[in-house]
Parts: C-alpha cells; structure tokens; sequence
C-alpha cells in the first residue's frame, strides 16, 4: 500500500517529466524586426532613422500606441506623419516597422456608426466589427472597368434636379464662400436618399466640433443614420489624421461599391484637406509653390476623387458617387484649389453670397453651375418639363438687371421678367425638406404650362404645397413611369396638367371662402345732412 508521501513523489517526478517533455519539444523562432529610433518630434511629423527598409507609406509604430506613415524617405532619415497624439513621443523613442500600409475596417457594422479615419468609434456605442480591412490609397478602377453614368441621383432639391442634375458615379463640386449653405446642400441630398437603397457616407475634414454634431444631430433626428456613415476629423485632431481622413471613407465606400451597392460620399470640405497637406509639406522641408502649396497638391486631390465612378455589370454595377465641397474666397472661384477641383470634376454647384443675402435659398447661381454628365443621367420626364427652365432663368436675369435702371419695358418684357420671378419663386427650398420626384415634375409642369402666372408671388410657397399633395395622388403606374420611361407621353403629361389646375383651382376656392370679409366703409355726409 503506497503511502502519502511515496505518492506525493511520484506526482512531483511525473511534473518534471512533463516539464522535460515540453522544454524538448520546444523549438524556439526567431525573426529579425527592424527597430529604429526618433531624431527629432515636431507638430504633427517626426524625423526617424535606423528604418534602412522601410517602404513609401508604411505605417510605423511609435511608443504609447502612436502611429505614423512614411512621407519622406531620404539617405540618413525618415520624415514621418503622425496620426495620434504624439505629446508623449520624444527623441530617442524606438519606432518599430509594421510591414503593412494604413488600412481601415470595411463592412456593414460600420452603418449609423461616427468613426475617426482610424476606424475607432466616437459614438460611444462600443466596439465596431468589420468584415475586412481594406489600404486607404487605393489605385482607381480602370477605364474598360467603368460603365457610363446611367442613373439619376436625385437631391431632392428642384433646382439641382432639374437645371444641374446628377447621375450615379458623378464627381460634382459644390463651392462657395462660407455660410452660403454649401453643407446643407449636401445634408438635404443624404436625406433623401432615404428608401432608395443608397447609402451615404458623410466625411467631415477639419470641422468644427460644433458644426460636426449638429451635422449628426440632423442626420440622427431624420432617420439617416441608419443608411449612412460617419467619418469625422475634427479642427484640433493632428493634421496627419485630417489628411488621410478622405482616403479612409472612400476605401469604406468603395468596399459597398464593390459588392453592388449605390454610394454616396461627402468631403466636408476638401478646402481644410489641402491646408492640412500643406502644413504637413512645409514641415518636412517640401519645396512649396504657387500658395505656399507643394507641388502635387493636385494629384493628391485627382487620384482621390478619381475612384468616384460606375463600375460595369460584370463588377456587379455599384457606384460612387463624390460631392467634394471647397470653400472660396470673395467668390474667387478662381484661385488655386477652386480651379484644380473644378478641372477634376464633371461639374460645379455655385452658391453665390449675392443670393443667399436676397434670401434666395438654395442660393444656387444657375448661370455659373454646371453638370457636365448628369443630362446624360436625368430622367425623361425631367428633360421634358426643364429643358428650356434654365434658358428663361437666364434671359430674367438679364432682364432684371437691365430693368433696374428704370428703362421703360414693353408688355412683353414684363411677362418676361414676371415669368422668370415665379421660375425663382419655385426653385426656392426650405432647408430639410426634399421634394419627390412626382411632387417636382408637376411644380415644373404647371410651371411651364403657365398654370401659376397668376398666383402672387408672396402665395407660391402655398401653391407648390398644394402641388405637391396633388401630386402624391397620381396614379402608382404614372408615376413609375417617371422612373423608367423614355419620355413624357402626351396622355401622362394632360393628366398630370389637369391634376394640377384642378388642385390650384381648389386652392384659391378655399382661400377665397375663408378670407374675411372687410367692413364696410363708413358713409360719407351730404351737404345737406351736416
């Protein structure tokens, strides 16, 4: 019979046994890793050396979970541009290769979610889980990649819809000075898109806090967010992190582009983009040019607005579409960035101060915007109530101009310029409130038809409410032929006159009913009565 102690010897040499077994089975591995060290910290770069192999954009790992991409790789050092903080870093802090570019998760889990270009949630709703991870330089689809653009991208927005539209895969600019509301334009776009199976990725550079949250604020309260995401680079974060904050949402979106997905970015604005590389360039020694900004300050723009695009069938038709924002100075449109955006893009949506002091809001300047491959896209009935709105609009302005110096004008002329007042009456829109497409084609349809040249310009806003209650009544087979008809037939287009003059008809019955009944004016005296 074995004893306790012979028992607890025998547990003690059967560990050591195991314990044997283990440091001989035990193969230890070595891999090289290539260290080096920090020379100098600056405000938002770093000079590195000892990085012998480090390759052009690699991501850098610094002390304290601090990051960095190699931007300038000389002989003896490296200039590096920080992505974190970086107020704990100082020289002689070891920096270690990652062997990998910067990259950032991509999938599903990132929709209704405000991210930073790190990919790190500032919601504060938890953790995000991606599918994948995708570089945020990524080289554009090819030209034999590519299919046309084909499809409409409707804002909402009357005046863009019908003089400057905007198809799927489109790159069109919004400029304009600050406060002309060129951020609500893009807003009301990401609004509504609701229900149309697009999604819509709202990229905030370099943007005030404030301005930030109220953006989400109105996103969240008008049920956006559940389609949309939020990438965010705030004024104060290290310009290194403004920098690459475009190119981490266009690698999100182009991931729901690859898999058939209709997409939606907003750079808010790309203005803050170009300063923050120019800071960045001026602090690693780079030779600056015209502005003070470095040389490649356009191809950093071009091939990042160069991944907008409609991918072919055979790629699973998804597209993407860009709306940068700039922002100009006492409407200098042709300053440097302005005028190296607007050579990349298909187009440009002016927003002139001048309007938006008149209260003219959007305050859209028709005559200096454009969309030079949206008609391409703009659906048939579109054409057939707008093609010669935006000729109008333009001969009223002429007109109006010419009639301020108190000319005498003909009978002509003033239905001329009266026509054109309730061609602005109409293109005018309240913030937040998209119009449908069937509610758009019968405002531009009784427009065109004459049907509001006698309502007073101070009832149009009722009118075209009015108008768009009508329209939510036509028939579903009508108004899917808004969607897919190759033109306006003559039947839908009397139907939907019809439908409209009947409910302006209605409209100015009612107002007449309720309209008070002014008192009678008192009696005047006769000589003989006083």
């Amino acid at each position: 019979m074995k004893t306790a102690t012979d028992l607890l010897g025998a547990g003690i040499a059967s560990a050591f046994t195991g314990m044997a077994e283990a440091r001989d089975g035990f193969a230890p591995s070595f891999a090289p890793r290539e260290t080096g060290r920090i020379i100098s910290v600056s405000t938002g770069i770093a000079h590195v050396a000892g990085l012998m192999s480090t390759g052009s954009d690699e991501l850098l790992a610094f002390p304290g979970g601090a990051f960095g991409i190699a931007f300038n790789i000389d002989e003896t050092e490296i200039g590096v541009v920080l992505l974190t903080d970086h107020a704990h870093l100082q020289a002689g802090d070891t920096v270690a290769r990652t062997g990998r570019v910067m990259d950032v998760g991509v999938g599903d889990g990132l929709l209704g979610r405000v991210i930073d270009p790190l990919g790190r949630p500032l919601d504060g709703k938890g953790n995000i889980v991606t599918e994948s991870r995708l570089p945020i330089e990524r080289p554009a689809a090819a030209i034999m990649d590519r299919a046309r653009v084909a499809l409409p991208l409707q804002t909402g927005l009357k005046v863009i819809d019908a003089l400057i539209p905007i198809g799927r895969g489109q790159r069109e600019l919004i400029l304009g000075d600050r406060q002309t509301g060129k951020t609500a334009i893009a807003i009301d776009t990401i609004l509504n898109q609701r229900g149309k199976d697009v999604l819509c990725i709202y990229c905030a550079i370099g943007q005030r806090g404030s301005a930030v949250a109220k953006a989400i604020s109105v996103l969240r309260d008008n049920g956006a967010m559940d389609y949309s995401i939020v990438v965010v680079a705030e004024g104060n974060d290290p310009p290194g992190l403004t920098y690459i904050a475009p190119y981490a949402a266009t690698s999100i979106a182009e991931h729901f582009m690859e898999a058939g997905r209709d997409v939606v970015i907003v750079y808010d604005d790309l203005t803050q983009h170009a300063r923050a590389y120019r800071e960045l360039s001026l602090l690693l020694r780079r030779p600056p040019g015209r502005e003070a900004f470095p040389g490649d300050i356009f191809y950093i723009h071009s091939r990042l607005l160069e991944r907008a695009t409609h991918l072919s069938a055979d790629l699973g038709g998804g597209s993407l579409t860009a709306l940068p924002i700039i922002e100009t100075e006492a409407q200098d449109i042709a300053a440097y960035i302005p005028t190296n955006l607007i050579s990349i893009t298909d187009g440009q949506i002016y927003l002139s101060p001048s309007l938006f002091e008149l209260g003219v809001l959007p305050a859209v300047d028709v005559g200096r915007s454009v969309s030079r491959v949206g008609g391409k896209a703009q659906r048939a009935a579109f054409r057939a109530v707008a093609g010669d709105l935006k000729l109008a609009y333009a001969q009223f302005e002429e007109l109006e101009t010419f009639a301020r110096f108190g000319a005498h004008l003909d009978a002509d002329t003033r239905q001329t310029i009266a026509h054109g007042q309730r061609i602005r009456a109409c293109l005018k829109q309240a913030e937040l409130s998209p119009v449908s497409v069937p509610g758009q084609i019968t405002i531009l349809l009784a427009l065109t038809e004459g049907l509001l040249a006698q309502t007073p310009l101070d009832r149009m806003v009722a009118a075209q409410t009015t108008l768009c209650e009508a329209a939510g009544g036509l028939p579903e087979d009508v108004q899917g032929r808004f969607e897919t008809a190759s033109s306006l037939s003559e039947d839908d287009r009397t139907m939907i006159v019809e439908l409209a003059r009947k409910a302006l008809h209605s409209r100015s019955k009612n107002a007449l009913e309720t309209a008070p009944v002014p008192a009678p004016a008192p009696a005047s005296t006769t000589p003989a009565q006083r």
